[in-house]
């Protein structure tokens, strides 16, 4: 048995709708500029037929389930919400065709990326990384996971709301890299694992947020999602 300076974190996991059992957390993959609208109300549109997809990642030690509250982050002025279908990964793979990236998954959850967008801005003008806009605490809002596995999704609505007010409203179909061309292409680079999951992009529609705002969200066919913001410690 291993012996330890501190407690190490307990793993970072996920209720599974159905299940007793918790789905552990391997890593967040984050897909860039997925939505052609978005792209653009971003100033970077992206054309497809020249482009690939991009990534970022975050530790999981961000996620947060859904229906917390979470303290408005500090050092930002500009904190925004982004609505996200993820896609959870339950079998390993490697240089994954593209008619056998459905083997690869095990279900869906709602996601929120929440981003210091004033400081992913700066950063990104700069061409220095995006950690401090993105790899923020308790910035992976999840919901639970509902298994589907071997199920492509390829069309369903995604919308999000902030005190009842619709911000986002757009559809899956709409994603510029659909499910098993991100899985096909992201296991290029990587040995993907069970746990792993990729927060596929968000619609256009994202904005800013005030303490005691009250963001919902949901995605047809997969759930419902809910985050409240607390004023800065």
């Amino acid at each position: 048995m291993t012996d330890y300076l501190w407690t190490p974190p307990p793993v970072a996991s996920v209720p599974v709708r159905g299940e007793s059992r918790r789905l552990p957390v391997q890593r967040l993959f984050f897909v860039g500029r997925n939505y052609h609208a978005h792209a653009v109300e971003m100033g970077r549109p992206v054309d497809k037929s020249v482009e690939q997809p991009f990534y970022f990642t975050k530790s999981p030690s961000t996620l947060v389930e859904s229906g917390a509250t979470v303290a408005y982050p500090p050092g930002t002025q500009n904190y925004h919400f982004e609505m996200e279908l993820v896609v959870a990964i339950g079998a390993p793979g490697f240089r994954v065709a593209r008619a056998d990236a459905a083997k690869l998954i095990y279900g869906y959850a709602c996601g929120l990326d929440m981003t210091r967008r004033d400081l992913q801005l700066a950063a990104r003008d700069k061409g220095r990384p995006w950690d401090l806009g993105k790899d923020v605490e308790q910035s992976s809002v999840i919901s639970e996971i509902v298994p589907m596995p071997g199920t492509v999704l390829e069309r369903g609505a995604i919308a999000l709301a902030v005190n009842g007010q619709v911000k986002q409203q757009s559809d899956l179909d709409k994603l510029i890299w659909n499910i098993p061309e991100l899985i096909e292409d992201l296991s290029k680079y990587y040995h993907l694992q069970p746990g792993d999951l990729i927060y596929t992009g968000t619609p256009e529609g994202v904005g800013a947020l005030q303490p005691g705002d009250r963001v919902t969200g949901q995605v047809d066919g997969v759930g419902e999602i809910a985050l409240t913001v607390a004023p800065a410690e």
